[in-house]
């Protein structure tokens, strides 16, 4: 069956249940309409996504840039930077994008600068946006494909947070990801692992919980690199629900202690040699507020007061991504964990 494109709407679908008789008598036969909904997926497609040139950033390692910070109808879910190594033996990719439809553009992409074959996929955490276009790599070279990631984020991927994440990008794009399947990590990958691909090296770095548990960093040793992932974000206060200030500090740390890098690469935002100083700073301003309140006996809503006077971030409000909108959580958040570091 051809893919149709755009993707049918929840309710167009539910007319196409009852001509498949999976609504009768008044009657929703729920394992029925899940077998369907699951084979009907594969046949409907969002559109596909527009050409982004990638940007050499070293030697090996190029980048497809994206200059949003969220998914929408508009960018169809194009929110998250797409990263990959040309290496003597094929190229290694670091996060692949967050649908079908963004790891097809991907592809096109690396084709434009090289005809080597993908040989590996690094999956740095279980937020989809990084790891939902996997898909598109096995379509292309099979379900025997290596695709990495911390086992932590493995087992996050195979669980709620598969089918939540492909859920979610469909409501935030408007369905423009449909189609989009679930391809977990085949690999577990740990700390200090390292990977030869001749002249490229891929060291692994997790130093604890940053943004989830599982983040992996990713360093090009030849190219003093490293990837990573949302550990650290620029102009972009990361989403911190799953993660810690603290373990991210920890984590920024060790990293510049055992790493000859550079070069940060980020998921969201530009690469360069200030991005673990701009992230660690508007959390330093964060974190750091809402500890003093803590242990002065004052409420969020104070807390909140010293954050926003801080010049370390008012500073960055103007040219961060989602600070209007997003700065109240992330005081919540950050007074919480006060809350638990202080007592």
């Amino acid at each position: 069956m051809k893919a149709i494109r755009p993707a049918l709407s929840r309710r167009r679908f539910l007319r196409a249940g009852l001509g498949a008789g999976l609504i009768t008598a008044g009657t929703l036969n729920w394992p029925q309409i899940s077998a369907f909904a699951d084979d009907f997926q594969d046949f409907i497609l969002g559109p596909a996504v527009d050409d982004i040139p990638a940007d050499r950033l070293s030697e090996h390692v190029w980048m497809i840039y994206s200059k949003d910070g969220f998914p929408t109808p508009e960018n169809r879910g194009m929110m998250a930077n797409i990263t990959f190594a040309v290496t003597a033996q094929g190229v290694v990719i670091l996060d692949p994008g967050g649908s079908l439809q963004i790891g097809e553009m991907a592809l096109r992409q690396i084709r434009k600068i090289t005809d080597q074959p993908v040989i590996a996929v690094f999956n740095t955490h279980y937020h989809g946006d990084h790891w939902l276009a996997n898909h598109a790599f096995v379509n292309e070279y099979g379900p025997e494909l290596p695709i990495y990631a911390h086992p932590v984020s493995k087992r996050e991927i195979e669980g709620i947070q598969g089918n939540l994440w492909r859920r979610l990008m469909e409501q935030w794009t408007n369905q423009a990801t449909a189609g989009t399947r679930i391809f977990p990590p085949n690999r577990e990958v740990e700390h200090g692992a390292e990977f030869d691909f001749g002249d490229v090296t891929l060291r692994i770095h997790h130093y604890g919980v940053a943004h989830t548990p599982g983040d992996i960093c990713i360093e090009v040793v030849e190219d003093q690199l490293t990837h990573v992932g949302d550990v650290a974000m620029d102009r972009r206060i990361a989403n911190m629900d799953d993660g810690s200030y603290v373990g991210t500090f920890h984590f920024m740390d060790q990293l510049e202690v055992h790493t000859d890098t550079r070069i940060w690469v980020p998921g969201h935002g530009h690469a360069g040699p200030d991005v673990l100083d701009w992230n660690r700073e508007l959390f330093a301003g964060i974190y750091e507020n809402c500890l003093q309140a803590v242990e002065e006996m004052k409420s969020m809503e104070e807390a909140r007061e010293l954050v926003l006077a801080d010049p370390r971030v008012a500073g960055k409000a103007a040219d961060t991504l989602g600070f209007e909108s997003n700065i109240g959580k992330y005081v919540s958040l950050a007074y919480l964990e006060a809350e638990r570091e202080a007592f």
